[in-house]
């Protein structure tokens, strides 16, 4: 999508601080953090959200989250602990309609969230 932000992102028009790509996926960290690592993980194909996904997206979902495990090690927070996060719809809180993955860390984060 040409307006989406996560797609600009991708194609590079605009700044982020990126800490992993392939061609596959994106990862960068978040501009609002809400923990002092909040690293996103995107697809580079253009899914709104997890409603959108069917069982042709389940190897790209499955290597999303080996890179979310190995985010949190170049963060240095898997040995404390970290929360991967996937927002679906807006009540749920999400604002960009680019699937995404939030990896939170470095700090005790409470439950329940939200």
């Amino acid at each position: 999508m040409s307006d989406c932000i996560f797609c600009k992102i991708i194609r590079k028009e605009i700044p982020a601080r990126i800490i992993y790509e392939d061609d596959e996926v994106l990862a960068f960290d978040d501009i609002r953090p809400q923990a002092p690592v909040h690293t996103l993980i995107i697809p580079r194909k253009h899914l709104a959200s997890l409603k959108e996904i069917g069982q042709e997206e389940a190897s790209l979902l499955g290597r999303i989250l080996i890179r979310a495990a190995e985010i949190a090690r170049l963060k240095g927070i898997d040995h404390s602990g970290y929360r991967v996060v996937v927002n679906t719809g807006p009540d749920s809180g999400q604002e960009v309609f680019h699937i995404h993955f939030h990896v939170l860390g470095g700090r005790r984060l409470g439950w329940p969230p939200g």
